[in-house]
């Protein structure tokens, strides 16, 4: 699996429904080849505890959980892309679709049982994306 992280003031995918967040994060995620349903834990912790929010002291220590911030996880596969060779990405690594379609459903599920705070992208749609990022803040997390 591989993520991009970014904090955000206000977040929302313009032609989906219920998909507005003010602070927190959008987390677009893609599944590789490797993957497997083992990973989520790991991945769902990391970014609930992920220290990227300022405290008093305006030092990123925070998490997404201690500011009781929104999430918005949106599947993308083009991030699992490859620039290596040539002018045009290849996506030999991303998962084939409809395996991908069921990682992200299954993702979905067990973020809910951690956190309720949380709206979702639709897998293999369509979506405009439009970000105010805080910082600007952007992390990429590769499991």
């Amino acid at each position: 699996m591989i993520a991009v992280i970014q904090r955000v003031k206000k977040a929302e995918i313009r032609n989906l429904p219920n998909t507005e967040i003010e602070r927190g994060l959008v987390v677009f995620v893609a599944f590789e080849k490797e993957d497997n349903f083992e990973k989520f834990e790991k991945f769902i912790n990391k970014i609930l505890n992920l220290r990227v929010f300022e405290d008093e002291n305006n030092k990123m220590n925070l998490s997404l959980k201690d500011i009781s911030g929104q999430l918005l996880l949106v599947s993308n596969f083009t991030i699992a892309g490859s620039l290596e060779k040539g002018n045009r990405p290849s996506f030999d690594r991303a998962l084939e679709v409809e395996k991908a379609r069921e990682f992200f459903e299954k993702l979905k599920q067990e973020f809910l049982k951690h956190y309720q705070n949380i709206k979702f992208g639709e897998f293999q749609a369509y979506m405009e994306v439009e970000i105010i990022n805080d910082g600007p803040v952007t992390l990429v997390y590769r499991i």
